[in-house]
């Protein structure tokens, strides 16, 4: 089932989520409902909270060589820690929850994570590029972070005055 996903400034995209204690049936409807909602809206990651729930459950897929999104290559990350954050890189990001804006945020080069599957089982993931700016850009959702913080005072700026600019115009089409 595709759901909703919540729009900045939605107060709920702030909030810190929950560690999952949980692995049964609804959590395993809740991330096949993710992952639908994630290819419906043409996105490569999607956090829990973005859809409304507060727990600290994100998915990423990427695409492969031939440009398609794989669901082998979907991978369900419940509980993430990270291990390890080195070197420097900044990719274009945009978010599902910031539709239509895209800008440049420096993360970490290179990430190691450990994290739960669905069934609880540990797992971990050493990698760079782009999976290691999707991992660091999904768990910042979990800490109630938003891409937009990251990327300096005056692009911010910029983006609120369009961003509201845009939201008025939608508002007086009826």
């Amino acid at each position: 089932m595709v759901l909703e996903i919540l729009s900045y400034p939605n107060k709920k995209l702030y909030e810190v989520s929950k560690e999952v204690e949980t692995f049964d049936e609804e959590l395993h409807k809740l991330l096949d409902d993710m992952y639908e909602t994630m290819i419906a809206k043409d996105g490569i990651g999607l956090a829990a909270i973005q859809v409304g729930v507060a727990k600290r459950i994100f998915i990423v897929n990427l695409s492969n060589e031939e440009g398609v999104q794989d669901k082998a290559d979907l991978i369900e990350i419940i509980n993430p820690e990270f291990e390890l954050k080195v070197g420097e890189c900044v990719y274009q990001e945009g978010c599902l929850s910031v539709p239509g804006f895209y800008e440049d945020v420096k993360r970490a080069e290179r990430v190691k994570i450990k994290f739960q599957d669905r069934f609880g089982q540990e797992r971990q993931i050493e990698t760079d590029g782009l999976l290691a700016v999707a991992l660091q850009h999904e768990n910042d959702h979990l800490d109630g972070h938003l891409f937009i913080e990251k990327i300096g005072y005056n692009k911010r700026k910029k983006f609120e005055k369009e961003y509201k600019s845009k939201k008025n115009k939608k508002e007086h089409r009826l």
